[in-house]
């Protein structure tokens, strides 16, 4: 054999090599967005024409998220944002509505204490969540667009209940995570019954809500 043959077939092994490497590397880059945005992941693949382009922008919310000082409440922070919560559930028995507003407000507070940024517009702000709380980012996005369409009056009653039940999901996904940091765990239906509230399987007080918007 030749030493050009040799040559030849040294290159096409390493160029072999490199095509494999490049693959098992977007393989494990796939794999990995994949387990840390779940459904995200589909959502962005159903927003881009091409799944390179997808990944590279859940790549960069992972960059800008690690850039973010993201910290634990405190327990005194917890129980506090368990009481103003618990008081946003009881508004909702007279005024469905005005609750809502008041769990959005009360959510975006807490982002800010736990270090996300909520001077940008939601979309931003529902980015960032994703990915640490890619589980409930969805709700929070399904309840914003039910309090903002209350503004023009066309929601129900049943349609600001469940953005209640929403906005609570990702209430508590943000107000236990990071608690086991400081040596502790947190439950926030345990911490209500404890400051005496009284609130169904749907987070909501035992009160029937009977209005209709």
């Amino acid at each position: 054999m030749s030493t050009g043959a040799i040559i030849g077939i040294i290159v096409a092994v390493v160029i072999v090599l490199a095509l494999v490497a490049l693959v098992a590397k977007s393989s494990m880059r796939s794999k990995h967005l994949k387990e840390r945005f779940g459904g995200e992941y589909d959502r962005a693949l159903s927003e881009h024409p091409k799944k390179k382009e997808a990944e590279r922008e859940l790549a960069e919310r992972e960059k800008r998220h690690a850039q973010l000082d993201i910290k634990p409440l405190s327990a005194a922070e917890r129980e506090r944002y368990t009481r103003e919560w618990a008081a946003v559930q009881e508004h909702f028995v007279d005024r469905p509505g005005e609750a809502v507003e008041e769990a959005d407000s009360l959510v975006t507070a807490l982002m800010a204490d736990r270090g996300y940024p909520t001077d940008g517009d939601h979309e931003q702000r529902s980015a960032d969540l994703s990915v640490r709380h890619a589980s409930t980012v969805e709700d929070y996005r399904t309840a914003h667009e039910v309090r903002a369409r209350h503004a023009s009056g066309d929601v129900s009653t049943e349609e600001l209940r469940e953005a209640i039940v929403r906005y609570r999901k990702l209430f508590s996904d943000l107000i236990a995570d990071g608690a086991d940091d400081n040596g502790d765990t947190y439950e926030a239906d345990a911490a209500a019954q404890r400051d005496g509230h009284t609130v169904r399987t749907d987070g909501l007080p035992a009160k029937q809500v009977g209005h209709r918007n």
